[in-house]
Order: C-alpha cells, then structure tokens, then sequence
C-alpha cells in the first residue's frame, strides 16, 4: 500500500493542478470524554492541505508515541487533502498530549484540551 501512495503522490505531484497551496487545518480530540485513568484514543485530524507532503506526530510530554496508526491519505474535489492520525492512551494528570504537523517547510503544535 505505501509503494502504491507514493507512486499516486508522484504522479500528483507532476501532473498540472489547480489546486494551490493550502496550510492544514488541525484538529486534536479524543474518541470518548477525557477522563483521567481511563483508557481512550487520541486523534489528529488533519485537512484541507496542499500539497499532499505532510508529517504528523503524537506526543505525550514531548516524546513521541510510538504504535500510532495512519489512514491513507484522502483528497476531495478540489485536490485538497485530509489525513488522520490516531493512537491509544490514558490520560493523567501532569501529561501534555500534542500533535505536531509538518507541511511546507512550516511546524506547528496543536494541543489536546481533555473535557473534564
């Protein structure tokens, strides 16, 4: 599947497009209420980006989580780009969860605000 996804990048990013660039809109949530001990799922939600080339990292405490899964990466009508992120975790009391985003030669950091 990944030889297939940079195969279709290359080609994307060759062929004339009328898309132009576009910086991702980032959202950071959890799957269920974040409650402290109990185990949930951190997701980064990442659209609305061009061009397709993009990093995305799940942090707790500024270290990297590792195991966390990826969709494919998906474009809509307008050649625009969305991609997800996720992984599992429990949320504690002192702990910082991030995702940090690389697109375009820009990094940004978008913080998980739990809901209790």
């Amino acid at each position: 599947m990944n030889i297939f996804l940079a195969v279709l990048v290359g080609l994307l990013s060759v062929l004339p497009s009328k898309a132009k660039d576009a910086p991702p809109e980032v959202q950071v949530y959890s799957k269920g209420p974040g409650k402290l001990g109990e185990p949930n799922t951190l997701i980064c939600h990442v659209k609305g980006f061009y061009p397709p080339e993009i990093s995305i990292k799940v942090l707790n405490n500024g270290k990297e989580i590792l195991g966390a899964k990826q969709t494919d990466l998906a474009f809509e009508e307008n050649w625009h780009y969305h991609l997800t992120k996720h992984v599992s975790f429990t949320p504690s009391q002192n702990d910082k969860y991030t995702c940090v985003v690389t697109h375009l030669g820009s990094q940004s950091e978008y913080t998980w605000l739990s809901d209790m």
